[in-house]
């Protein structure tokens, strides 16, 4: 199915933002790493399948490997410390807060490894889009003194993780888009599973709520939302597709009102219209040469 450019941005945003919701629904059945070790390893034999229905070209073994290096920190560091941190007693707001500097650390890798330049308005955009990223998650924060340092750092090497996994994926990803996803969740897989060997006790409890949300973030998350994202990230520049990320708490917040009946105020969508503004001036176009292959 062909799906035009113009709407993988928003659907993208959509998808990913289901991807709280469905944590929230799996975290009481589940400890995070076996969680994810589990999911990943239906991901993986999912594509596998997709790939040779379809007769995807094979990757390289150099293709592979940083594929992999790309799925340990984009799937295994990123969602394995988010999912920690909250499970240890971070306030999801807080997570999510911290989540919200991604596009900001993002923004500085590919300056720096990718060489690509963000103009003055695209730093005025990232900063506009974390101001409203805090104004969406101000009321769920709650208090942070009980908060330990472990949690804490496990959400700051989750966010950097994205980041370093993000423009990884840009600067060395290559080869086809289906078998280069698929040695991404074998990476992914292996530092979760081994995470969960060496720090949990193996506590799985299977639930229609478990099982329900494993598929919709098997289906949904690990294979539509990112595929669409390493299309963005093949064809676009990486400061521009992390912006996108700001918009994920917005529209985490609609789903949680609707679904759950969380409250919006008027402060919340002052802050997804800032954080609106501050996607669109960080991806607004500006002649500049292309950045380094």
């Amino acid at each position: 199915m062909h799906i035009p450019s113009r709407l993988i941005p928003p659907i993208f945003v959509v998808l990913w933002a289901t991807g709280f919701i469905g944590a929230r629904y799996a975290m009481p059945w589940a400890e995070p790493f076996a969680f994810l070790a589990v999911r990943f390893a239906i991901a993986f034999v999912l594509i596998a399948l997709i790939a040779r229905l379809i007769g995807a070209r094979a990757s390289t073994p150099r293709q592979a490997l940083h594929a992999a290096i790309a799925g340990v920190l984009m799937h295994g560091v990123y969602l394995g410390g988010v999912f920690w941190a909250i499970d240890n007693g971070m306030p999801a707001g807080l997570s999510a807060l911290i989540v919200g500097l991604q596009p900001l650390i993002t923004a500085v890798m590919a300056g720096a490894f990718l060489d690509e330049k963000i103009l003055p308005r695209h730093w005025a955009g990232l900063a506009a889009g974390f101001a409203g990223v805090a104004m969406v998650l101000w009321p769920k924060l709650g208090a942070v003194s009980g908060v330990s340092g472990a949690a804490l750092a496990a959400a700051v090497i989750s966010v950097i993780g994205m980041s370093a996994g993000t423009v990884w994926q840009k600067r060395f990803g290559g080869g086809d888009l289906v078998s280069g996803t698929m040695w991404q969740y074998l990476g992914g897989g292996a530092v979760t599973a081994a995470a969960a060997l060496a720090l949990e006790t193996g506590r799985f409890t299977l639930t229609g709520e478990l099982a329900f949300a494993m598929a919709w973030l098997v289906l949904v998350l690990s294979i539509g939302a990112i595929f669409l994202l390493m299309v963005m990230i093949r064809e676009g520049a990486m400061a521009k597709v992390a912006s996108l990320f700001y918009l994920v708490p917005a529209v985490t917040a609609v789903i949680a009102y609707v679904l759950f009946g969380e409250t919006l105020t008027a402060f919340q969508l002052a802050g997804m219209a800032l954080a609106t503004l501050g996607v669109g001036l960080a991806t607004a176009r500006s002649k500049q040469a292309p950045a380094a292959p």
